[in-house]
């Protein structure tokens, strides 16, 4: 494939991607994970952000914020949010969800494997359930660990599911070959973010139903590194 026929199937996908989480946007909270309408799974999730993030107020990249509920527990609790999202009408759900809250939040829509946020630097990049819809993760995680200053921290929930749609139908054409789709193990994710920081440690979270709004059975964790 030539180099023009490579860019425009790019060009194609990443507009049927962003199609897809636009249309996404209006029913996306109705996930107890996505929305954390339940007050105990927006406490559990509190709990971990806590766990994971500096005790003081921190500038934070959430990187593939969707309708920014995490977003919110960060700004809750004093941290400064910066969120990117590749779709529009999620963007525009999550500033609408922290105006209504009386929380400030910074929202841009850009790509999230390389967030439009020009020269700034944060303490914290987060990504949630990100990983397995990126054509090139390797180049997406080096981007976020160069974002980040000294000592900062690299926080990636993920897990292995099954996809958006039917079984064995991607959830947007070609969607089959990407690297990570489906997700990713938790220790070949360690192997490719261990050359880029100096520490990490996995923590499993498929055994605790409150944050997830039931039991699940498929892999789930957090990756937490420091620079």
């Amino acid at each position: 494939m030539s180099d023009a026929a490579a860019a425009s199937t790019a060009s194609t996908a990443s507009t049927a991607i962003t199609a897809y989480w636009d249309a996404a946007a209006a029913s996306f909270d109705e996930e107890p994970d996505h929305g954390l309408r339940q007050e105990h799974t927006r406490a559990a999730w509190a709990r971990l952000l806590r766990s994971w993030l500096p005790g003081g107020p921190a500038e934070v990249l959430d990187v593939g914020c969707g309708t920014g509920s995490l977003s919110l527990l960060l700004a809750e609790d004093g941290h400064r949010v910066t969120g990117v999202d590749l779709a529009p009408h999620m963007v525009e759900r999550a500033e609408a969800k922290l105006t209504a809250a009386g929380r400030a939040g910074r929202f841009l829509v850009g790509d999230a494997a390389a967030p439009p946020t020009g020269q700034g630097r944060y303490d914290v990049v987060l990504s949630r359930h990100l990983l397995w819809t990126l054509p090139d993760p390797g180049a997406a995680l080096r981007e976020w660990v160069a974002r980040l200053n000294p000592g900062g921290r690299l926080v990636l929930v993920e897990g292995r599911w099954r996809e958006a749609g039917e079984a064995g139908v991607p959830y947007v054409a070609g969607a089959e070959s990407l690297p990570w789709h489906g997700g990713v193990a938790a220790e070949d994710l360690a192997a490719a973010v261990r050359p880029l920081v100096s520490s990490l440690h996995i923590e499993a979270l498929g055994g605790d139903p409150e944050l997830w709004g039931g039991p699940v059975t498929d892999e789930r964790y957090a990756l937490i590194a420091r620079t």
